[in-house]
């Protein structure tokens, strides 16, 4: 069976709806640009995987050689012997030395016909080497800690909003001696929109353990890198800023200089270490431990507020019975009144009537039954609609008829509108 599509009779109104449809896709396609616009884009460096491997880096070395080849194999041999200098390892022969290295890292090369400059890095086997060097013992390491590196350089802000050498100096740092265990988002997909410059600055519990939940943390540390370019090429001065918690704490500063744009890298990857130095010690402080406010259960409040907070219960019960007891002995001091006698002429006749008033606020409600209640011959003001922003509608009892009525609610400064069985106030 054929299925046909119905067309609208009028041409007119098909033609509307069309193009209404049309617009409609089209802010639907500007929509999702302008999201797509947000998380893509040159943004996201990976991190290195975390190991237990001890890593030297920023070893220098400048060598000769028969040709490019042996000047290169001469260098990354000094580099080896430096690196393991550098951090207090015995005097041991080069063939047992070069056993213990697992890789060389690259940071920096310039090649010649028989000379070699560079700047490297140099891994050493834990497992091989630790004995050696006295360093085989298990250490305690941190909770789980969110890193966020913030980049102010040339009046920005700038985070995981496009690729940094402070976001790059922290992908590449290699944490596996480190006591503090870094959580290093890549800052790829929707990371730039998460983790900004401004968002740091938010106290929001709820907030933050909704982002820490996210990347599999329980607290979070914050580095601040402020770059001050000289001059174009020239020096870089940085300003450096540890901060920890939701609260933004401070922790430590100080302060390092590039002499050039080449060197920043360098000076970024020393600040990476003097962070690392800075959280460290902060752990040992006992300042570092998780905020008990962040815990992804229920929020648990600090000892002293929770006795201040049941103090108060107290106090407020205490108060309660208190005034219990007095409103209950002043009710005993009164003497029994005496019953009225059953006289039809003293007996007083009470009435019900329907009262509108206007209520634009809640103000103005509480105002009208007030007002109401404290009208002579009033028994009681009830009301029976609430319609803050219109009129509402209560229900009085009254000793009297409705004229009499009308005449108590004037007494009391209400503009009264008499009917035929009802009442309509206002002021």
């Amino acid at each position: 069976m054929m299925a046909f599509t119905h067309l609208s009779r009028n041409p007119r109104r098909a033609t509307v709806a069309a193009g209404l449809a049309l617009a409609g896709a089209a802010l639907a396609a500007l929509g999702a640009n302008a999201i797509w616009a947000q998380i893509a884009g040159d943004r996201g460096i990976a991190a290195v995987a975390a190991s237990g491997d001890i890593h030297v880096r920023g070893v220098e070395v400048d060598v000769t050689g028969k040709d490019a080849a042996d000047a290169r194999d001469k260098g990354w041999q000094e580099a080896m012997r430096l690196a393991w200098k550098k951090i207090g390892g015995p005097s041991i022969p080069d063939g047992q030395l070069f056993g213990l290295v697992s890789s060389v890292v690259v940071e920096s090369e310039q090649l010649g016909p028989t000379r070699y400059v560079a700047r490297l890095g140099v891994v050493f086997d834990r497992a091989r080497a630790g004995g050696l060097l006295g360093r085989g013992e298990a250490i305690a390491h941190s909770a789980p800690m969110l890193l966020v590196p913030v980049t102010y350089s040339g009046g920005t802000q700038t985070v995981y909003e496009r690729r940094n050498p402070w976001q790059r100096a922290w992908a590449e740092y290699q944490p596996g001696a480190s006591r503090i265990d870094y959580v290093r988002p890549s800052g790829s997909g929707g990371d730039s929109l998460l983790l900004t410059a401004g968002q740091v600055n938010r106290r929001s519990r709820t907030w933050w353990r909704n982002v820490l939940d996210q990347f599999g943390a329980s607290d979070v540390l914050v580095a601040i890198a402020r770059l001050e370019h000289q001059y174009p090429g020239g020096p870089v001065r940085g300003e450096f800023t540890a901060r920890h918690g939701p609260d933004n704490t401070y922790l430590a500063s100080f302060t390092l200089t590039a002499p050039s744009q080449e060197a920043l890298p360098e000076m970024l990857d020393q600040a990476v270490q003097r962070f690392n130095a800075i959280y460290e010690q902060a752990l040992a402080d006992g300042k570092l431990a998780p905020d008990p406010t962040l815990a992804l259960g229920e929020p648990q409040i600090d000892p002293a507020i929770q006795q201040m907070i049941e103090l108060g219960r107290l106090a407020g019960q205490r108060d309660r019975a208190a005034e219990a007891a007095a409103r209950r002995a002043r009710e005993a001091e009164k003497p029994a009144e005496a019953e009225p006698a059953n006289d039809p002429e003293t007996t007083s006749v009470v009435n019900t009537y329907a009262v509108e008033f206007l209520t634009p606020d809640a103000a103005s409600f509480d105002d009208a039954l007030a007002g109401a209640r404290g009208a002579v011959g009033v028994r009681s003001a009830t009301p029976t609609s609430t319609a803050v922003g219109g009129t509402s509608v209560m229900t009085i009892a009254f000793g009297g008829t409705l004229s009499e009525l009308a005449t108590a609610l004037r007494a009391r400064g209400f503009t009264v509108r008499q009917t035929s069985n009802s009442l309509v106030i206002s002021r």
